[in-house]
C-alpha cells in the first residue's frame, strides 16, 4: 500500500517531533514544515529514516506556497500555537484563527481525507483571555471551511522540551518566595501521550468531532509546584496571592523582556483546566493516559539540583 502523506504545521514543537517519529514509524510520509529550516532543520531530519520526510521553510500566510503543500498531502495537521504574543505578526488572532481559517479552506479545496487542529482545554469558558478566544475562534472557522475535521483540547502538555515544568523549576531555583497567582486544577498530559491519541485519530480515522485529550491526575497547582519541589531538592515558601495582589504582581512583571505570566495568562488561570464532559475524552476513544506526572518529571528534573545529575540525594 502506497504511504500516506502527512503534513505537519507546527513540526519543529515538542509535540511535532514525537508524533513524526510516530508516524514515520507506522509507514507514514511526513512533510514537516518550519519557518526558519536553517535553525530547525537539522532538528527535524534527525527525527525520521532518509525518504520518510521532507523539511519545508514556510511562510504559514502565503497563501500560494501553501495550497502547493497541501495538494500533495492526504492528512492535514495544525500543531500552530503561541502561548505570548510578540511583534508583528505574531498575534493571537494571526497564529490561531487567521491561519487555521486558511488552512481548512485550502484543505477542503483539496479535499484532503483529514484535518486535525490542536487547539486548548477550557477555550469555551475563559471569557476574558484573548488566548483564549483566538483559540475558540479558530475552532469555530474551521468547523466552517472543514465540517469533519478533528479538534484536540489538551490540558497542558508536559515533557523535557516543554515551556511548562522546565521554566517553573528554573523560577523555582531563582527565588526563595514563589507566588500562586491562582490555585487552578490541571489535568497535565505528557506529550508521547498526546502522540498515542494524535496517532489513533489518523489511524482509526476519526472525523467530525472535539477531544479533551487529559492525563490521568487532576493536580492544583500548588501541587505541581509542590511535586517540583521535591524533585529539584529545593525548600521554597509558596504564598498564595490574592486576585488583585496578583493582577498589580503581573503588571509589573510585564515590564521585563521575557516575563514569566502575562495578564492574558492570568486571566487564564482563573478557570480550571480540567476535563468539562461536554466532549469525549482520550480515555473515552480508548487510548488512557499512563504516564504519571511525578515520574516523568522526574526523568529530566536533574539539571535544576544542586549537584545536576551527579546529585544522589533522594528527596522524600
Amino acid at each position: 500500500m502506497k504511504p500516506k502523506n502527512v503534513l505537519i504545521f507546527g513540526a519543529s514543537g515538542q509535540i511535532g517531533r514525537h508524533i513524526i517519529r510516530k508516524l514515520t514509524k507506522n509507514n507514514y510520509k511526513v512533510t514537516a514544515v518550519t519557518r526558519n529550516i536553517h535553525r530547525k532543520g537539522y532538528i527535524l531530519k534527525t527525527q525520521a529514516p532518509a525518504g520518510w520526510i521532507n523539511c519545508v521553510e514556510a511562510n504559514i500566510f502565503d497563501e500560494k506556497n501553501l495550497r502547493s503543500l497541501v495538494y500533495k498531502s492526504d492528512i492535514c495537521i495544525n500543531l500552530v500555537g503561541i502561548l505570548k504574543e510578540g511583534k508583528k505578526n505574531n498575534t493571537f488572532e494571526n497564529i490561531h484563527t487567521k491561519f487555521p481559517f486558511l488552512i481548512s479552506k485550502i484543505c477542503k479545496e483539496k479535499n484532503i481525507e483529514q484535518f486535525i487542529q490542536l487547539s486548548a482545554l477550557g477555550i469555551d469558558i475563559s471569557k476574558d483571555s484573548l488566548y483564549a478566544k483566538s483559540k475558540l475562534m479558530g475552532e469555530e472557522e474551521i468547523k466552517k471551511n472543514f465540517s469533519t475535521a478533528t479538534i484536540l483540547r489538551p490540558s497542558v502538555i508536559y515533557s523535557v522540551d516543554d515551556n511548562f515544568t522546565t521554566n517553573f523549576m528554573t523560577l523555582l531555583s531563582w527565588f526563595p518566595i514563589f507566588p500562586i497567582f491562582k490555585n487552578t486544577k490541571f489535568m497535565p498530559i505528557h506529550v508521547s501521550d498526546l502522540t498515542e491519541v494524535i496517532y489513533h485519530v489518523i489511524s482509526k480515522e476519526i472525523k467530525s468531532t472535539t477531544i479533551e485529550c487529559i492525563g490521568n491526575e487532576t493536580i492544583s497547582m500548588r501541587e505541581i509546584l509542590e511535586k517540583l519541589l521535591k524533585l529539584i531538592g529545593k525548600k521554597r515558601l509558596l504564598i498564595s496571592l490574592p486576585i488583585t495582589i496578583s493582577k498589580i504582581v503581573v503588571s509589573l512583571l510585564g515590564f521585563l523582556p521575557n516575563p514569566p505570566i502575562t495578564r492574558d495568562q492570568l486571566n487564564l488561570l482563573k478557570n480550571d483546566n480540567i476535563k468539562t464532559g461536554k466532549y469525549k475524552t482520550n480515555f473515552d476513544i480508548g487510548i488512557p493516559s499512563v504516564c504519571n506526572f511525578e515520574l516523568e518529571v522526574e526523568k529530566y528534573c536533574e539539571m535544576w539540583r544542586n549537584q545536576g545529575q551527579f546529585s544522589t540525594k533522594k528527596y522524600n
